[in-house]
């Protein structure tokens, strides 16, 4: 079971620019759009994962919490992403405290979100998302929509050339109309 939890879960949180001889070897080259180049720590195990294996993806960038009212989108985000998975759709979860709503370890929350959601979309390792100690995606989702989150929960939509598309709110499930048909949009175009 632990060996099925640690290949279905995937990423996590406190960026590191990639270094130089990184984009060199393929990793942030030329078509890797500047908001993906970068790294986060896989949830379940903390080893630096590149953003740059997104590009050419739609992606939904969310911030979670294991024990907020909005928690159950944990479900709605993984149908979405096994949905619209091969179609190029990628769910990217960061977990976060800045709402005192994740205070688990990187271990304990991979657990929660396996046991509990059967969550396969990529996660990354506790982070902050907002205010000063905001890690660097977040900052740049913030400043390209002028929206921070405020709340767990909150969807960024990126088209597949790395720019930011649309920003949604708490409120906003994942089976909500509106964002469906953005993501169908997006998945439609090259």
């Amino acid at each position: 079971m632990l060996r099925v939890f640690v290949l279905c879960l995937a990423f996590a949180a406190s960026a590191v620019p990639l270094p130089s001889s990184a984009q060199a070897a393929g990793s942030g080259g030329p078509g890797c759009p500047a908001l993906l180049n970068q790294q986060f720590p896989r949830l379940q195990d903390e080893k630096q994962q590149s953003l740059c294996q997104y590009a050419g993806k739609v992606l939904l960038v969310v911030n979670t919490a294991s024990y907020c009212g909005f928690t159950p989108q944990y479900k709605g985000l993984e149908e979405l992403y096994s949905r619209f998975r091969d179609r190029g759709l990628v769910v990217l979860g960061f977990p976060s405290n800045d709402f005192a709503q994740e205070r688990g370890s990187n271990q304990e929350i991979a657990e929660f979100c396996q046991n509990t959601f059967g969550v396969k979309f990529p996660m990354f390792a506790k982070t902050s998302v907002r205010g000063g100690d905001a890690n660097p995606l977040f900052r740049e989702l913030a400043a390209r929509t002028g929206q921070a989150p405020r709340w767990n929960f909150h969807k960024y939509l990126i088209a597949r050339d790395g720019s930011v598309v649309a920003q949604y709110s708490s409120m906003t499930t994942p089976q909500d109309k509106a964002l469906l048909g953005q993501i169908e949009k997006l998945l439609g175009s090259p």
